[in-house]
């Protein structure tokens, strides 16, 4: 059973039909539930021991009851005492939206990387609902504090074997991420830029990312199908319809409003590759009723993250497929307007030769000639420089090799670390 509280007092851009319709899709996102059935449920006010009020408390339970609900999934914020009182009164497991966002990263995770930032991400929303569930008077008996109660000697021992485990875990993470920033390191020693596709979960991104790139990435109808970032090498369209430059490609997890706080945190490391990208792609799900409200998610969580308007960016428009002709066409027109938006249908390949140009077009920056000596011992740089096609002409002289350059600001900053 899936129920979305739709309360006045929780400020949101969203309507509760199209929020109840995405916590469907994350139920379905988890392997082995089915939804019997989901509703909005009307909250005038939140009540403190229950959340709901006591009619639709038992309203609820005689459901429950009648079809023999084993799981009830609360679309929003669930205090460890409501949840506590309504799974005693219903006699089933409950979970708010923030466990069954980790639930689902906890079943996709697939990388070492990947199944370390979920377990801390759970463990740290594990601790902040112990310490507020065991805060009732039999728990915390005991003087005038100098005696611990039973239930105060608990909640420190949990509370211990918690926050060691977190260190453990943040001790295996950093491992993970040095090798992570010394692989970005060897890259940014090669003159490739990258572009980065982020968006809204369920926006396309990786059937954009097999589509350009040709892998086979895990690509469904589903949401969070991707949790671990993948990267790819793909040469963009040159003059003529030749072969052009090289660029790195990367795939993302997908954002999703009320995403947990433990989560961006822990999985910071991986969204980091979106930080050193050369250029953001955001891919959108045109087709969605609430398209412009998951963009403007997005736009908080790169926000969030650090991006700032020095990367540039450009918006995907996909799922053109999905969109019927009328309202096509004024897309289409919209996107004529913006010079920065590229309506495409990552399923039938439309628009994506035009993409991967305003890509290419993007990342060709303005070349300038220079002049380079060479002793004969570097032999290593002048081999770098021929290889990126840089080199005009060359003359080996008595200090060395002379030799006059046609190249851009990037690839004259890389060629210092070589």
């Amino acid at each position: 059973m899936v129920l979305h509280p739709d309360t006045r007092a929780r400020a949101t851009r969203r309507l509760p039909e199209h929020g109840l319709a995405e916590a469907v899709a994350l139920a379905a996102a988890l392997p082995g539930l089915d939804v019997l059935w989901a509703e909005v449920v009307r909250l005038p006010r939140v009540h403190p021991g229950m959340l709901f009020g006591a009619g639709k408390v038992e309203d609820l339970k005689a459901r429950i009851k009648a079809d023999r609900v084993d799981l009830v999934l609360v679309d929003g914020p669930v205090s460890p005492v409501q949840q506590r009182n309504l799974e005693k009164e219903w006699g089933v497991k409950l979970l708010d939206r923030t466990s069954l966002i980790l639930e689902i990263f906890a079943d996709r995770a697939r990388t070492r990387e990947g199944v370390l930032q979920v377990e801390l991400a759970a463990l740290s929303y594990q601790r902040s609902r112990l310490v507020r569930a065991w805060t009732h008077l039999e728990r915390q008996r005991g003087g005038f504090g100098f005696v611990g109660g039973p239930g105060e000697t608990q909640i420190e021992a949990d509370r211990r074997a918690i926050d060691d485990q977190v260190i453990r875990l943040k001790r295996r993470l950093e491992r993970v991420v040095r090798t992570r920033e010394l692989q970005r390191a060897a890259r940014a020693k090669v003159p490739f830029p990258i572009v980065a596709l982020v968006g809204y979960t369920n926006a396309g991104k990786s059937t954009l990312f097999n589509r350009i790139t040709g892998a086979e990435v895990l690509a469904k109808d589903m949401l969070f199908a991707t949790l671990d970032p993948t990267m790819r090498g793909v040469v963009l369209p040159g003059e003529g319809g030749g072969a052009g430059r090289k660029v790195i490609l990367s795939d993302t997890v997908g954002f999703i409003s009320g995403l947990p706080t433990q989560l961006v945190a822990a999985f910071r490391a991986t969204l980091e590759e979106v930080l050193s990208a050369d250029l953001i792609c955001h891919v959108r799900d045109i087709s969605h009723p609430e398209t412009a409200e998951q963009a403007a998610d997005v736009a908080e969580i790169l926000a969030e993250l650090g991006v700032t308007a020095a990367t540039p960016q450009i918006e995907v428009w996909n799922k053109l497929d999905l969109v019927d002709a009328t309202a096509r066409e004024a897309l289409l027109a919209q996107a004529a307007q913006r010079p920065e938006v590229l309506p495409v249908s990552a399923l039938t390949g439309e628009g994506v030769a035009a993409l991967l140009a305003r890509i290419s077009g993007l990342l060709d920056e303005e070349r300038t000639e220079a002049q380079v000596v060479l002793a004969f011992a570097e032999g290593r740089k002048r081999a770098w420089l021929h290889a990126e096609g840089v080199v005009l002409e060359e003359a080996t002289e008595e200090d060395g090799w002379h030799l006059r350059l046609r190249w851009t600001a990037r690839q004259e900053a890389r060629f210092r670390t070589v």
